[in-house]
């Protein structure tokens, strides 16, 4: 994959994105892309994306199934990247652990080293969605205290919180 380009040329920055199945992701892809909303179905491998975000770096998208069977090629997809966005499903309490597990496992992957990550709450215009601060609590997320992240919360159904999702890939992409 690609690498940002710091001499003040238009660049490409790799985006991989990352989630159990059903957390939201092609929905975010789309939506990001200023799609209407469209039905989805479980995606089965990835689904790439060029996203041109104001200022000099260009976002090239990978949204890669999260299904089990599918998470064992996650690896695969980490070498190279700029970023990570990590999404999960705010609403499904009970899956939430597997989440963690999940993130975890790719953060400990080799190739990560050094590469900042986003943590998406998606699903937060549910009423039965987690806090943010549970979220983060529960993510263990001060353990990363070596690495650039930021947490936000999103809904992919009605866009809310997706612009601050770019503003924070532009801000970590330019911090760390």
């Amino acid at each position: 994959m690609g690498s940002v380009n710091s001499r003040g040329h238009k660049a490409e920055a790799q985006v991989v994105m990352m989630g159990l199945d059903s957390a939201g992701k092609t929905m975010i892809l789309y939506k990001l892309k200023g799609n209407p909303l469209v039905e989805t179905s479980p995606t089965v491998g990835f689904n790439v994306e060029p996203l041109e975000s104001p200022g000099r770096v260009s976002l090239i998208l990978w949204d890669v199934g999260g299904q089990p069977q599918l998470r064992a090629t996650w690896k695969d997809y980490l070498e190279g990247i700029d970023i990570l966005v990590y999404v999960l499903d705010s609403t499904d309490e009970a899956r939430l652990p597997e989440a963690v597990a999940e993130l975890q496992e790719v953060l400990e992957d080799p190739n990560m080293a050094g590469v900042p990550f986003l943590v998406l709450a998606n699903k937060q215009e549910a009423p039965d969605a987690l806090p943010l601060l549970e979220i983060r609590n529960r993510l263990g997320l001060e353990r990363f205290q070596d690495r650039c992240w930021e947490l936000r919360a999103c809904s992919a159904l009605t866009g809310q919180g997706l612009q601050e999702a770019l503003q924070s890939l532009r801000h970590l992409l330019r911090s760390c």
